[in-house]
């Protein structure tokens, strides 16, 4: 039987152990989160705020989740705290001019620059949505239990934001057009969906 002194060793050695866990994910982590963040809220510096308060609480659950699924609950934590932020119109919601600096890719920079301009006109939930299942590269069922909502939510809200991108967008082609097909983007919800994912 261990004296109390050996138990306090064990015990501290334990949370060293979990603290420097944590240390190593959040290095990994914190730079994807942040882009993620920034696709939602359109400010680098509320996403830093963001990203600080999902590690935060990804810190004080930590012992329960690090060996099961930390990204996962990284990704829940981030975008419940938007989504919850948004409801009580915090400072995410407050006026501001947006200059979205996100490095675009050569293939179409002007056009991904587009995207992400119209995507902080989008809803706050449709706008997480957006980005879970295009960014993120989600499932539906995935984009569900990180958001806290039905499948059927996820799918409405995915129809209603590319919708709203549509609107927004006006003529600028979500989509390329297929071989032969005479030109003209608007296609259905899978070619536009299709080209935001490749877009950003």
């Amino acid at each position: 039987m261990r004296t109390p002194d050996e138990q306090d060793v064990s015990d501290t050695g334990r949370a060293v152990e979990v603290g420097l866990d944590f240390d190593e994910f959040a290095r990994s982590r914190q730079a994807q989160l942040r882009r993620t963040a920034y696709l939602l809220c359109g400010d680098w510096h509320l996403a830093e705020d963001l990203t600080q308060t999902a590690l935060a609480k990804l810190y004080a659950a930590w012992r329960r989740v690090r060996l099961d699924s930390p990204d996962g609950y990284a990704r829940k934590v981030l975008f419940r705290t938007f989504v919850d932020e948004t409801r009580r119109r915090r400072w995410w919601e407050r006026p501001r001019a947006y200059e979205f600096d996100i490095a675009a890719p050569a293939r179409d920079p002007e056009l991904r620059l587009t995207l992400l301009a119209a995507l902080r006109q989008v809803p706050a939930r449709s706008r997480a949505v957006l980005v879970l299942r295009f960014w993120e590269d989600q499932s539906v069922e995935a984009t569900a239990a990180a958001l806290g909502c039905s499948v059927g939510t996820v799918k409405s809200q995915t129809s209603r934001g590319l919708a709203a991108l549509r609107r927004i967008l006006g003529d600028t082609p979500l989509a390329p057009s297929p071989p032969g097909s005479g030109g003209g983007g608007g296609g259905g919800m899978d070619s536009g969906s299709g080209y935001l994912r490749a877009g950003w």
